[in-house]
């Protein structure tokens, strides 16, 4: 775990500070640039690439350390099926809508002089504008499942095989990536830690009731892809990934997106059949042999 994260956010951030420094001086531009967009100033799309082409790369470390310290392929980190489940996935996306739709339902019932009131008009369409959409449309569904295979792939099992009790384990296999998820993402308000907690809470049980990570990304792309397209359309980027001002009276639309997104996905696994666990250990070798009475490996 320490080694997943070090190379996640330590050599694997470096690295790609390296290369894309030295591609902004290629095409005649600052390094400072990029540099005061990463570490607090204004967020340009060479810091927004960056950003995403780094949380994009967790994918690659995870299976940097799972490959040859467990000696598993980085299929069994994305589901207990040892691959992706496309056809769950898709049908997770749809999900994703209809729970986005129960979001704007309770979020009309919400007393608006208990939300932001600042006015939101429309931006100008630019060239900066132009560059952010490409980013967002091309890089965030990538950036989403590199966070999830790093937080609900590799934790979630490494954290609860950490135990044997089953109750303990699947508790800690939620919890703690949870929170390490909300405390990734910066200083925040406690609303909005309280929001992305409870978003890690979710998507933790998820992977554990539907054994995959497919739900999750599924989500987790959805809520990425709204909230940029909003900071795009509407506000900036800078604030939409520094927010300051939360406000407890988003949490119940969010949190009814999140269980009722829960409850679809779930219950979609299940009308389809799909297994939530293997047969034996998953990120440890097996104690004794995974196989039946006849020595032989058992059918699919």
């Amino acid at each position: 775990m320490l080694l997943v994260a070090l190379l996640g956010f330590g050599v694997v951030p470096i690295a790609w500070m390296f290369v894309f420094m030295v591609v902004a001086v290629l095409m005649g531009r600052q390094p400072d640039e990029l540099v005061d967009g990463i570490v607090g100033g204004e967020v340009t799309p060479w810091a927004l690439a960056y950003l995403m082409v780094t949380l994009i790369s967790l994918i690659p470390a995870v299976w940097v350390v799972s490959r040859p310290l467990h000696g598993l392929r980085l299929g069994w980190v994305t589901s207990v099926f040892g691959r992706m489940r496309w056809t769950y996935t898709l049908v997770c996306v749809g999900l994703s809508v209809v729970a986005l739709g129960a979001t704007l339902a309770v979020g009309a019932l919400t007393p608006q002089e208990a939300m932001p009131t600042d006015d939101l008009g429309l931006n100008d369409f630019t060239r900066t504008t132009a560059a952010y959409l490409l980013i967002v449309v091309f890089l965030v569904p990538f950036q989403a499942a590199g966070e999830e295979y790093f937080f609900r792939g590799y934790l979630t099992q490494a954290c609860g095989g950490l135990f044997t009790r089953r109750w303990v384990a699947r508790s800690v296999a939620v919890l703690v990536p949870a929170f390490l998820f909300a405390l990734a993402h910066g200083a925040q308000d406690p609303p909005i830690f309280f929001d992305r907690l409870a978003f890690g809470v979710v998507a933790g049980v998820l992977v554990l009731v539907t054994g995959g990570l497919e739900a999750a990304i599924a989500m987790h792309v959805l809520n990425n892809l709204l909230a940029f397209g909003m900071a795009i359309a509407f506000t900036d980027m800078t604030s939409a990934l520094n927010p300051t001002a939360g406000t407890w009276w988003t949490l119940p639309s969010t949190l009814t997106q999140s269980l009722v997104y829960l409850a679809l996905a779930w219950w979609a696994a299940r009308r389809m059949g799909l297994a939530n666990a293997v047969w034996g250990a998953v990120l440890s070798p097996p104690q004794v042999p995974v196989y039946g009475s006849s020595g032989r490996a058992p059918s699919a």
